[in-house]
């Protein structure tokens, strides 16, 4: 509760005054988090998929939704309904407090981590950024888990471009890599 409480009154005025905006409400905004999770796995075993679905719900506090495939390619040995993909979109509370987990307690834990490359931004505020492992959240432990799953987490924000999305993100203290060469434009 207080990250959040932090974000909205003291985050909040600062970047108003960084980006010269003159309403409070057009300074961007984190308006959800999603976190994938896909594995070749979930093919071979039906308790490969329980097991990441296990994984997801300690690590984000929420039933994943099953993503199943629409169209069955004989090459991938993939038939349509087979289930392919976990799914959990954040808002609210939980979005907040995962936040703050990514930012104070994962990112830390991620070895030979020195920061966000800006190339994760697609191009309209939103980053996406992939782990490796599952073993760099707290909630997972290590002595139980049989096999290494990746995973993706995007920031989905209401900023219409990445330099705005890189002001929000780093005052929350996201880490990115510090690069001398290529700069980005704020756009009012």
């Amino acid at each position: 509760m207080e990250f959040k409480k932090n974000f909205e009154e003291k985050i909040t005025k600062e970047l108003k005054e960084k980006l010269k905006v003159k309403s409070i409400m057009a300074v961007p905004k984190v308006t959800k988090i999603v976190v994938n999770m896909s594995s070749r796995e979930f093919l071979k075993d039906r308790k490969n998929i329980d097991r990441a679905i296990e994984d997801l719900v300690q690590i984000t506090g929420q039933k994943p939704r099953i993503a199943k495939a629409r169209t069955s390619i004989a090459t991938f040995k993939l038939r349509e309904g087979d289930k392919i993909g976990l799914s959990v979109t954040l808002r609210g509370q939980r979005m907040y407090d995962f936040l703050e987990k990514l930012v104070k307690i994962v990112f830390p834990r991620v070895k030979d981590f020195n920061g966000i490359d800006l190339k994760a931004f697609d191009g309209r505020g939103n980053i996406t950024v992939g782990f490796n492992e599952q073993l760099v959240f707290p909630e997972i432990d290590s002595g139980k888990v049989d096999t290494l799953r990746s995973l993706q987490v995007t920031i989905v924000t209401n900023a219409n471009d990445n330099a705005k999305a890189k002001m929000l993100l780093e005052s929350i203290g996201m880490p990115f890599i510090k690069v001398k060469t290529e700069k980005l434009e704020v756009k009012n």
